[in-house]
Formats: C-alpha cells, structure tokens, sequence
C-alpha cells in the first residue's frame, strides 16, 4: 500500500475510529461535570489550545528550526490529546475525571481551532500564496466528520445501547491501535532514511517541547492552586497530543512526509517523559502508603 493510500483513505479511518471509541466512553453526564471543576477545565483547556502553541512557537522560533519543520511541529501543537492522555491520566493515579473533561472540550473545539491554526502556520513559515495552499473550509468540514461526528454518534450507541457500547469499546480501542500501527509502520518503512536524519534534527527539540510542555502545565496548574492530582492532569494534557490527528492535517491535507515525520517523532519521543511521569507517580504513591518498591 503506498503512502498516499495510507495517509487518503486509512488514517482519516483510523481516526474515525479512534474518535468513536472516545465517544463511546462518554455520555451527556461528562458534559454536566464540566460545570463541577470549571477552573481546571478552563486552565486545563487553555493551556491545550492557546498556551502549548504558544510555548511551541517560542521553541521553534529561539532553535530556529527549519520552516517545513516547524509547520510540523505547531501542527503537533494544535492537537489536544485524546485517548493516549486519558489513558496516561490513569495511570499516573492523576484526575481522570478532569482529563475526560478536557478530552469533551477539545473535541469540540478542535475542528475548528485545528485547520484555522495551521492556515495561519503555514502562511507564517512557507508563504501560503506561493508554495502551500491549505484548504481552511474542507479541512474544516472534514474534521467536523472524522473527529466530532464519530465522538457524538458514539454518545448516542451509549446512550441507547448501553450495554453494546461497553462491549463495542474494546473492538473499537485495539481494532484502532492496530490500524494506526499498520499507518505508523507503512509511513516509516516507507521514509526511513529521511526519518532518521530528521531525528537528529529535530530529535532533540521534539523532546525539548514535549518535556517543556509537561512542566509549564503543571507551573500554570499550580500557579492556579489546582490540586496535585488536577496539576498532574494538566501537566499531561499538555505534553500529550493527538498525534493521529495532526497526521490528518500533515498527511492528508498537506501531503507532505516531512511535517508527518515530525509529527510520528513526537508521537514517539512523547512517550518518554510520560513513562517517567508514570514510573515517579507509582514511586511516590509507594513511598506514601509505605509500601515497599
């Protein structure tokens, strides 16, 4: 299967699928709670849509990294994390509550705020009227299919099928995971040698930003006087993005390898700061009920 197919037809799928499993979990309850913890989901929410942007552009910009790179990058930016990060939450014994919050919000938002955003960093960094057109109202109209309506008809199953939602979920959630490795697999083997002069390009400011993000969350939340666990939320919602999402815009929007190389080093690299969050989390909570390690 050539790229093309992958990034055309299977990833937009995938995503599909993804964001049904979202909505499957969720219900119009996890909408009524949004009102039960109002300023961590609106810290939370604007650290996900305007502050990890912002944080983003000052990195990109102080490294001065290539411009095709950086696109890639704030594209990563403008795509709150979903599953992965509800999924982190738990595990670091986090406010899993709060991070379902935050998962409603931003699929709300990002339909919208995701094309309008990356217009706006590719008019930036590679001169939209001369080298990349991006197509704002399709993307638009294809995120509003692809990532909302899967999440709302997902709440509707729930909501009238209860019981089939709960079984439909794990074929959903691994049924996805193995068709986002397949896309993973085929975009690598398919630019290997490229993604690996990327990583020691833009290897370590992919980190950088990663590790970056997870902090300033969690300096915002406490700056806040949100609870340690709604800190560590935050924290996590920030650093963790949707990576399947930004492959949508770099892939089957842009066509372009380089951003969705970027992008899958992220998806990688993110990986790293959230397993130590988790492996200090499980550590502390040991030494606190006086459990041994």
């Amino acid at each position: 299967m050539e790229n093309t197919d992958l990034t055309q037809i299977v990833l937009p799928l995938v995503l599909f699928l993804i964001m049904l499993g979202i909505g499957l979990s969720l219900s119009v309850a996890d909408f009524l709670d949004l009102r039960i913890q109002p300023r961590a989901v609106f810290v939370g929410s604007m650290m996900q849509i305007v502050g990890l942007p912002l944080l983003g552009y000052c990195v990109v910009s102080l490294l001065n990294v290539p411009p095709v790179y950086a696109v890639g990058i704030m594209i990563l930016t403008f795509s709150p994390g979903g599953a992965t990060s509800n999924m982190i939450s738990y595990l670091c014994k986090a406010d899993t509550a709060l991070s379902v919050s935050l998962t409603v919000v931003a699929s709300i938002l990002t339909p919208i705020t995701l094309p309008l955003f990356s217009y706006l960093a590719v008019d930036h960094w590679l001169l939209i009227d001369t080298a990349i057109t991006f197509p704002v109202v399709q993307t638009i109209l294809k995120l509003l299919v692809i990532a909302l309506l899967p999440v709302l008809l997902g709440m509707w199953i729930r909501h009238k099928a209860a019981c089939f939602a709960e079984k439909l979920q794990p074929f959903i959630k691994w049924g996805s995971l193995l068709f986002m490795l397949m896309v993973v697999i085929g975009i690598v083997v398919g630019n290997k040698e490229r993604l690996f002069n990327m990583l020691s390009q833009v290897g370590p400011v992919v980190l950088l930003l990663s590790v970056a993000a997870m902090l300033a969350g969690w300096w915002v939340a406490q700056g806040f006087r949100l609870s340690t666990q709604q800190s560590m939320t935050i924290a996590i919602e920030t650093g963790i993005q949707n990576a399947g999402l930004a492959l949508v815009i770099t892939g089957s929007v842009l066509h372009n390898t380089q951003m969705s190389g970027v992008v899958l080093l992220y998806g990688v690299l993110m990986q790293i700061p959230a397993a130590l969050f988790i492996i200090y989390r499980h550590w502390s909570w040991r030494r606190a009920t006086g459990l041994q390690i």
